[in-house]
């Protein structure tokens, strides 16, 4: 599209969430590499191709705030005074603001670990349903055994095939049965981000070594909108000094948002990196960050 020319728009009718999803993510992309600019409104609604009134329509509606609001949330200095404000895991999870009805639904998850033989035999014998759900975030895998979820993932290549070889390279010698129907359920409550505490916790299984689970668990601890740091998470453990192996642990997350390792962030207040891309991150937290806000 040269300068100057009428940004192509899709009716709103037409427009899919993952179609959303995508401008979205391309807009905060842009608005954080252009922060110190300030870009306005018109302009980034070009860089992905829509017009002013649509793009401020469709964006509110999906973050709930207006972008200007939404790159506040986004900031360095914003992130720095959330840690200030409450910089210790075991405080946020106990932070009586998100107590009562407003109780969110990652506090109610629990995780477990497989059993040392299906960590050594990659699943051999273990049957697991899986499909693919969208979501406020892009399309994401979502791989569940009888006993719970055991690996979500974003997908940004949804060919066929994609999915299948993610869970077997994880799963070697599993029993894998694509059921989008079987798992539709769980797509659903992920993503509700105020819903009432729900009737039974979703229940996640992992296979990981034990300080892997340590961070995992101590991850889980920190509530929506809530932030914390490697160091953080190390102190939380009982491992000061391993905030390195946290990072690496952290890596290895097979459980996005549930495990919510998008919440870790540098004492910097810098966002770092992201298993499944840095503006899949922040959209995350000022998503997050603008439900606790409005």
């Amino acid at each position: 599209m040269k300068p100057g020319d009428t940004p192509i728009e899709e009716m709103p009718t037409r427009t899919s969430g993952v179609r959303d999803y995508q401008r979205v993510a391309r807009a905060i992309d842009y608005l954080r590499r252009h922060a110190g600019e300030q870009p306005p409104l018109a302009v980034v609604a070009r860089h992905v191709h829509l017009s002013e009134h649509h793009f401020q329509r469709m964006f509110t509606r999906w973050a709930g705030v207006s972008p200007k609001r939404f790159l506040q949330f986004l900031t360095v200095e914003h992130a720095k005074a959330r840690l200030a404000a409450q910089p210790d895991v075991a405080a946020l999870a106990d932070d009586s603001g998100l107590s009562g009805a407003g109780r969110l639904h990652d506090l109610f998850v629990t995780l477990e670990a497989m059993s040392p033989g299906e960590f050594k035999t990659g699943g051999a014998g273990l049957a697991i349903r899986y499909g693919i759900h969208d979501s406020p975030f892009g399309p994401c895998l979502i791989a569940a055994t009888p006993r719970g979820i055991c690996g979500l993932h974003f997908l940004d290549d949804t060919r066929p095939g994609t999915a299948t070889a993610l869970l077997h390279r994880q799963w070697p010698y599993a029993d894998l049965t694509l059921n989008t129907a079987a798992v539709r359920p769980l797509g659903a409550r992920l993503f509700a981000p105020l819903m009432a505490q729900p009737d039974r916790p979703l229940a996640l299984v992992v296979k990981g070594t034990n300080f892997q689970m340590q961070v995992w668990r101590a991850l889980i601890e920190v509530p929506f909108g809530g932030l914390t740091t490697y160091r953080g998470i190390a102190r939380r453990i009982g491992h000061p000094a391993a905030a390195r192996a946290v990072g690496n642990a952290v890596a290895s997350n097979p459980i996005a948002y549930l495990i919510p390792c998008h919440r870790l962030i540098r004492e910097t207040g810098d966002f770092g990196n992201y298993r499944w891309g840095e503006p899949r991150k922040a959209a995350m937290l000022g998503w997050e960050a603008a439900r606790l806000n409005v």
